[in-house]
Formats: C-alpha cells, sequence, structure tokens
C-alpha cells in the first residue's frame, strides 16, 4: 500500500516510529515533512498530504500533531478526503468498516507509541464494509460535488 505521511513538530518523535512500523510492516510510504522538531505550522503538510491522498496518488496518508485535531480539520477540507482522528483501535477500525476513511490523524502528544502502533495496524488492517455504508458515502460525495447547496438525496 502507498501511504503519505507528515506531521508537525508536535507529531514529529512518534512520526518516526510510525515510519520505522511501517517499514516492518512493508508499506511504502512517503515522508512530506516536518523533518525536524523545529516550530512549524499544521496546515503546511496537512493540506499538502491530503491532497496527495485526494488526487490518488496515494491510497491511505497519515497525519500527526499534537493533538491531531488540527491535521484532521485541515485533512478533511480537501474534497475526496475522508480523515478520521484515532486514540484507539476500535475507532480505527470502525472508520475503516463504515466511514472508509483514507486519511488517520493521531496525536502526538496524546497517544503512546504501543498504542499508535495498534491503531496503525488495525486501520491499514481493515477493510471497507461497504453495503448501506456506501450509501452514506455517496451522500457524502454528492454534497461535496454540488456547486448550489445541498444536493437532492
Amino acid at each position: 500500500m502507498k501511504i503519505v505521511i507528515a506531521s508537525d513538530h508536535g507529531g514529529f518523535e512518534l512520526k518516526q516510529h510510525i515510519m520505522t512500523y511501517l517499514n516492518e510492516l512493508g508499506h511504502e510510504y512517503t515522508d512530506l515533512g516536518c523533518f525536524d522538531a523545529a516550530s512549524m505550522d499544521y496546515p503546511d503538510i496537512a493540506f499538502p498530504a491530503a491532497e496527495a491522498v485526494a488526487s490518488g496518488e496515494y491510497e491511505r496518508g497519515i497525519l500527526i500533531c499534537g493533538t491531531g485535531i488540527g491535521v484532521s480539520i485541515c485533512a478533511n477540507k480537501v474534497i475526496g478526503v475522508r480523515c478520521a482522528l484515532c486514540g484507539d483501535v476500535l475507532s480505527a477500525e470502525l472508520t475503516r468498516l463504515h466511514n472508509d476513511s483514507n486519511m488517520l490523524a493521531m496525536g502526538g502528544r496524546i497517544i503512546g507509541v504501543e498504542t499508535a502502533k495498534a491503531i496503525v495496524r488495525a486501520w491499514l488492517g481493515t477493510e471497507f464494509l461497504g453495503g448501506r455504508h456506501a450509501r452514506r458515502l455517496a451522500k457524502i460525495a454528492a454534497y461535496e460535488a454540488a456547486e448550489d447547496g445541498l444536493p437532492e438525496m
């Protein structure tokens, strides 16, 4: 699976651990930054990573900031991205099963390394259920595509 990963300074340390873990799992990834722990603005990494997933260049993306909140807000502004902020394994599984999330956000100051690894393993290893959940995603896509307000549902 082709994955893009990015963090701000608040997620830099956890990102290093997750990249090592992705190597262990055998996944191909690209790091879009940041490349050290110097302070930087999370939109500067979140928007390019989300755009890379939305364009299809990458199948999935992982974003990490201090809480995961800022990067998830940014990512979800990009049409076609479904970014889920997860702090536990069950949420990671359910967001793949029900929401077909294509981006994962985590908080480097909120969760520990082993929890983050378990979240990543569950998120990468869980497939979308489809069925009634696909109908709901189609409604999101229709909303994103509508130019003049809410589409007919």
